[in-house]
């Protein structure tokens, strides 16, 4: 059972990521908050397995929250969806970056928000290759400054590869075909590089990335 917190200042959308939600039989709701300081007690409370945050709440917006909750050792297995209005939101990068696994507009049809949930449940990252590229791009230069490449020194030539080509948006089946390998081995390097460099997920990844050099604004696959 994935167990998931809701935080967002608006009862109505909560309501309706509960129903949703409610219907599922592999998925349950076991707590909701309405501000970010209340999203991370609840937070510590239940340790939910993902969290769907709304960024712009009162008291503690969902940024700080989504702070809290990634640097706290004993969330380490609680996942972050951002919740925003629009797909570019200016917070969204930062979110990423300092542990967020991804994000959802408001508007995403329920299918996909649900596909969303497991996926993140289940190790992924919620960021779709043509929004990397774009949010990436845009917000990149905006986030703090680029960390050292001895950053990334555990890592093989291969695994720098695998890194940057991740960063680029790519799928671990696109990886495969763009280096000829099976999807089975590109899977293997991604993990290992994220072991190495202590990455919480496939989007931390991609930050790591842009903030080394591999890959640079505006770059694509």
């Amino acid at each position: 059972m994935i167990r998931v917190v809701l935080a967002d200042d608006q009862a109505l959308i909560r309501g309706g990521l509960r129903a949703l939600i409610d219907a599922e039989d592999d998925i349950e709701i076991v707590g909701e908050a309405a501000n970010g300081r209340e999203a991370v007690t609840v937070v510590r409370r239940h340790r939910p397995d993902v969290v769907l945050m709304d960024i712009r709440m009162p008291d503690l917006d969902g940024l700080e929250a989504t702070r809290s909750i990634t640097a706290d050792d004993d969330l380490e297995a609680t996942r972050v969806i951002i919740l925003t209005t629009f797909d570019l939101d200016e917070y969204v990068f930062e979110a990423i970056r300092i542990g967020a696994s991804g994000f959802l507009v408001k508007d995403t049809p329920p299918t996909d928000l649900l596909a969303g949930l497991r996926a993140v449940a289940s190790g992924d990252a919620l960021l779709s290759p043509g929004v990397t590229r774009r949010l990436i791009a845009e917000f990149a230069s905006r986030s703090r400054a680029a960390a050292k490449p001895a950053l990334l020194e555990p890592l093989t030539q291969r695994e720098r590869e695998i890194v940057g080509l991740v960063g680029e948006g790519l799928s671990n089946d696109e990886i495969a075909e763009r280096l000829v390998v099976s999807p089975a081995t590109a899977k293997t390097h991604v993990s290992r590089a994220m072991v190495k460099l202590h990455a919480r997920d496939r989007a931390q990844l991609v930050v790591m990335a842009y903030e080394t050099g591999l890959v640079r604004p505006g770059w694509s696959a």
